[in-house]
């Protein structure tokens, strides 16, 4: 394994591997304005929600590590705290990059990449009428972690306004992950793109406590065809299944000829069931697949 001392390598050094290791991060696409007027639009990947009661998001407009310079979205909310984050998605990631050019201050960034400007409710930067969402912000604080090239500035953006296109919601007025087809930023020039072929669930235990891996019969915990993904599946449940269900489940014709042709051969039994239980977790059948692992 390399292993790296930070204090050793160049900001830029740092920065490539962070960025590629830290990743996918979503992008702030952050409209603000200055005192004069001047009207900016320019994406981040330092970014995220950090807390919903009050909705705050944070995102850092960072030094540049070229020149050690600031840009021009720190200047504007440290003139006028205000701030429109404009959800990007597939459909406008090609102009999102392209407002990400140093342009000089004055440069309407909308102008050059093509955007349309919306008008705000609350506060003056204007929207991109273009993003699937958008969030009109106040900017409660922005914290310098330091003075170098490459040191951040965190921008507590907090959220008064949210507007939603409709056609990415489903029909409980909830957005659709499948529809909103974010985009996401990885290392140097790459992104990502969250479609519904790529989307799967995690069962959450926010409330259910699951019995952990530790507590798993070892022959499966040590299983050689079950993946720790696997194990952390078979560790969410809080009950076993019962002696009736493993029993009605050795009925089914799939299971009952691996028991018939493993007679007097439990090794092969063990890895036959093992596999099988593995599809299961696959497609997500976590219950069937502990009645078949515990046959």
């Amino acid at each position: 394994m390399l292993t790296l001392k930070t204090s050793d390598l160049s900001p830029l050094e740092l920065q490539n591997y962070l960025q590629y290791a830290i990743a996918p991060r979503p992008i702030c696409f952050a409209s603000t304005i200055d005192k004069a007027g001047n009207i900016n639009l320019s994406p981040f990947s330092f970014f995220n929600l950090f807390s919903t009661n009050p909705p705050v998001c944070i995102f850092s407009p960072a030094r540049r590590v070229r020149d050690n310079t600031t840009k021009h979205t720190l200047q504007n909310v440290l003139e006028v705290p205000e701030c429109v984050i404009n959800v990007v998605n597939y459909d406008m990631v090609q102009q999102t990059s392209l407002a990400s050019v140093e342009y000089p201050k004055e440069t309407n960034e909308f102008k050059k990449a093509g955007f349309t400007e919306l008008e705000s409710e609350l506060v003056k930067p204007p929207r991109v009428a273009e993003a699937p969402v958008q969030f009109e912000c106040v900017v409660n604080q922005v914290i310098s972690l330091g003075k170098n090239a490459g040191a951040g500035n965190l921008v507590l953006a907090e959220i008064k306004l949210i507007h939603i296109k409709e056609e990415i919601l489903d029909e409980n007025g909830k957005i659709d992950q499948a529809k909103i087809n974010l985009v996401a930023r990885l290392g140097g020039d790459w992104y990502c793109r969250v479609t519904e072929n790529n989307l799967f669930r995690v069962a959450k235990p926010v409330k259910t406590m699951g019995i952990g891996v530790d507590a798993l019969p070892s022959a499966i915990k040590n299983s050689t065809i079950l993946t720790g993904n696997n194990l952390g599946q078979l560790g969410n449940v809080e009950t076993l299944p019962e002696g009736s269900e493993i029993e009605a489940v050795k009925q089914q014709s799939d299971i009952k000829k691996i028991l018939d042709s493993t007679i007097g051969d439990l090794y092969t039994r063990e890895i036959l069931l093992h596999s099988k239980a593995k599809v299961l977790l696959e497609n997500n059948d976590v219950i069937t697949a502990w009645k078949v692992l515990l046959i």
